[in-house]
């Protein structure tokens, strides 16, 4: 087993063990169908090498990694029911397994036991509510303020997407007991690298198959939603040299954070090439 996917096996072995405490049956049966329908699990793993990369040890921050996704999760819940989305990595959305109130139940499920993982550091705490009144902006802006120039299309990237990226990172560096300026330099790698994330799925929905991708493409035109494409000028091949430019914006970000661990940093640089090539 390679080194990141040692540390994706890591985050999976905790998560199940925290949805295994889940009650009850139907809230755990529902919880277990988001959180263990696949993902990339991209978030923990920007939280655990984060924490490695600054000095600490994966185990340090598992519990904070298992969070941050079960967060994410819980985003994707909500992300379903606006956009009427019936299927999500390749499986049902919660919403068409379970109806619109059981998700979103599962959806304050999954928030809630992801802070009892933050509870024990006031600094995660801090950390996660930041990122989620961020997200809980975004949300809103698409859905009542959508932007309509590549300004606005940044801003809404940036919170949408972006700062539970920072978050994940900051809670690795965190786990470590890194330093203020430590944390806010890893905090800002990975918020570039959401925003690189978020314009690549804006391309994806334009360009991909929707079986490769594992949900269905063109709903960002179906929905009106502002995609990169669609509230710019840049046609596709322009967008994913705007998502390179913020990987390497992530990098010098990277350049100026504490980073001892010179294996674990040379991860996180790879991840901020993945997100820009990725095909789903």
């Amino acid at each position: 087993m390679d080194y990141p996917e040692s540390r994706r096996a890591l985050v999976e072995e905790r998560l199940e063990v925290v949805l295994d405490r889940v009650e009850p049956t139907e809230l755990a049966e529902e919880v277990r169908h988001v959180a263990l329908s696949g993902g990339k699990r991209v978030r923990p793993t920007v939280t655990v090498l984060s924490c490695e990369a600054a000095g600490g040890q994966a185990d340090d921050a598992v519990d904070f990694a298992v969070g941050v996704e079960l967060v994410h999760d819980a985003s994707l819940v909500v992300d379903d029911i606006i956009d009427r989305s019936d299927t999500r990595r390749g499986s049902a959305s919660a919403w068409a397994e379970y109806g619109y109130s059981p998700a979103i139940v599962a959806s304050d499920g999954l928030i809630g036991e992801a802070f009892e993982l933050f509870s024990p550091d006031p600094r995660a705490m801090e950390a996660v509510a930041d990122a989620m009144v961020e997200l809980g902006e975004g949300e809103a802006t698409e859905l009542v303020a959508r932007p309509t120039d590549r300004e606005g299309y940044m801003e809404l990237a940036r919170r949408k997407t972006g700062a539970l990226f920072r978050a994940a990172a900051e809670l690795g560096a965190i786990a470590a007991d890194a330093d203020p300026a430590t944390v806010e330099a890893f905090g800002e790698y990975a918020e570039k690298v959401g925003v690189a994330f978020q314009i690549r799925d804006d391309v994806l929905d334009t360009t991909a198959d929707a079986d490769e991708l594992g949900k269905p493409t063109g709903h960002d035109a179906e929905m009106g939603r502002p995609s990169i494409v669609r509230v710019t000028d840049l046609d596709a091949d322009e967008a994913a040299a705007l998502a390179h430019q913020k990987s390497d914006e992530a990098l010098a970000a990277l350049d100026r954070a504490a980073t001892p661990d010179l294996a674990a940093t040379d991860y996180l640089r790879d991840l901020a090439g993945f997100v820009v090539t990725r095909e789903r």
